[in-house]
């Protein structure tokens, strides 16, 4: 797998032009999102903070794997604390254009805290991106911290969301899977779709 970063864009208006499929990656602030990262390319290509919503740009990355590229565009954190209001509907305004204008993402990850599976602001998140996506776009919901849980407990989240994966950043544990799970929703089931 390689990894470049591209650029940091303060707002949509900002974003690199459109010319390769995109995965948006989603997460509220705390949930490891660029421990996340740095586990899944292999390298230390994010700074990680113990300060929540650290990361206020969109930050666009180009991964080639198995001979295939794709953008993976790193958003910003959701439901953060230490910011100012004005400063929060505009990180909004900008997310909410992004997402919904974007026409080649096709996957969305939304990573969740496997300690607090069902935070309201994780469902709102949910049913947000449910509310636009188009047929063409899926939702892949990871559980980043897995390592915190115990087997039993780790059983039960399974079952809950039966359609979801689960990582270990600490341990990097269940990335693979999560390769595969994108390889499959990018090229899988949509190698035909530029041939319509």
């Amino acid at each position: 797998m390689k990894v470049r970063f591209i650029k940091s864009a303060p707002s949509i208006r900002e974003a690199i032009e459109p010319n390769l499929v995109e995965i948006a990656l989603l997460g509220r602030s705390n949930v490891g999102k660029s421990s996340f990262l740095n586990a899944f390319l292999n390298q230390k290509i994010a700074k990680t903070s113990s300060t929540p919503g650290k990361t206020q740009l969109i930050n666009f990355f180009e991964v080639e794997d198995e001979g295939k590229k794709y953008i993976l565009v790193d958003l910003p954190g959701f439901g953060y604390a230490k910011v100012s209001k004005s400063l929060k509907k505009e990180w909004g305004k900008n997310l909410d254009e992004f997402l919904k204008n974007r026409f080649n993402i096709k996957l969305f990850i939304h990573l969740r805290d496997a300690r607090h599976p069902n935070l309201e602001i994780d469902e709102n998140v949910d049913n947000y991106l449910k509310s636009f996506i188009r047929p063409d776009q899926q939702i892949l919901t990871v559980f980043t911290k897995i390592d915190k849980l115990k087997q039993s407990e780790i059983s039960k989240l399974k079952k809950e969301f039966p359609n979801a994966l689960f990582v270990s950043n600490v341990k990097k544990r269940g990335f693979e899977r999560v390769k595969e799970k994108i390889n499959e929703i990018l090229w899988g089931n949509n190698k035909m779709e530029n041939e319509k």
